[in-house]
């Protein structure tokens, strides 16, 4: 694992210093590039941006049929349920467990950049503790047991990735009906993992969520 995630980290760190090389490019012209990126992948995958009151009023779900993403306005994250799972959402002031799985795509280079969901890392399972104050998630990787804090050095859990916890349901899967929730997410840069804030840069997420032990 330390392997995989050393050359891993060097791929990344390639990309950052990429990213950082031109010395005359603003802040502004930055969020301009990934705003038009976000606006590509819309265009071109036909996206059906919903809003959240459209959201609400479907029982807090996305058609899939139609290709429906919700957008939160608030924080800039783009939603689409696939399934919402079985079991019950994180109730307030619980804190569980939760593992996910996940690919973890560049939009700028239109690259997928990190995944624990294919075979060769399948032992590897990011697991992070979730707290449910009030309906505000916070959570952490739990040392040693992510790929994500592996490779980007930190326990902290991308803002984004705590979006659909408020829609989707958690369980431990035990009977062959049992589904687990199932999202994908466009994440810019200011609710994504360090380097995409560092390098300015959004990412789509596919993620799956199931309580851990």
């Amino acid at each position: 694992m330390r392997k995989i995630a050393l050359a891993l980290t060097t791929a990344l760190i390639m990309l950052v210093v990429f990213a950082s090389c031109n010395d005359n490019e603003t802040y502004a012209d930055q969020k301009k590039r990934e705003r038009s990126a976000i606006n590509k992948f819309i265009a071109d995958s036909a996206v059906n941006v919903i809003s959240e009151a459209n959201f609400f009023s479907q029982d807090s779900m996305t058609d899939v049929s139609k290709n429906e993403y919700v957008l939160f306005e608030s924080s800039g994250v783009y939603m689409q349920i696939i399934r919402k799972g079985s079991g019950q959402k994180l109730k307030d002031g619980e804190t569980a467990n939760v593992l996910v799985r996940f690919s973890e795509y560049n939009m700028l280079t239109d690259s997928l950049q990190l995944t624990n969901d294919i075979l060769y890392y399948s032992s590897i399972v990011d697991k992070m503790t979730v707290k449910n104050t009030s309906g505000t998630f916070t959570a952490s990787f739990i040392s040693g047991k992510s790929l994500m804090e592996n490779v980007y050095g930190s326990t902290s859990v991308p803002s984004g990735w705590l979006v659909p916890l408020s829609y989707v349901n958690l369980c431990y899967p035990s009977e062959v009906t049992d589904e687990i929730a199932k999202v994908k997410l466009i994440v810019p840069s200011s609710q994504g993992q360090s380097y995409a804030s560092q390098s300015v840069y959004p990412c789509l997420y596919t993620l799956t969520f199931q309580r851990g032990r």
